[in-house]
């Protein structure tokens, strides 16, 4: 059974939930970015560089979310659908 997928985050002050789908982003915070039209092309290049320069991988976990709220994000979060 395929389970539909929900995003909640704070997007400049304002909450919002978006549809999911891994079919169409690697993760929660390319879909965020994607509904909210910012180009994440500069962005990866830098996480990639991080991921090759980072001894841990909390470095790229801590790249990923100072960026995103940088960029005006908060909570980014999967919807827990309740039963």
């Amino acid at each position: 059974m395929l389970v539909a997928r929900q995003v909640s985050y704070t997007y400049k002050k304002q909450r919002k939930v978006i549809n999911f789908s891994y079919d169409k982003h690697r993760d929660l915070y390319e879909a965020v970015a994607a509904a909210e039209g910012i180009d994440l092309t500069s962005f990866l290049a830098m996480e990639q560089q991080v991921t090759m320069t980072a001894k841990r991988g909390a470095a790229v976990k801590n790249y990923r979310q100072q960026e995103f709220a940088r960029m005006g994000f908060a909570d980014i979060v999967f919807v827990r659908e309740e039963k």
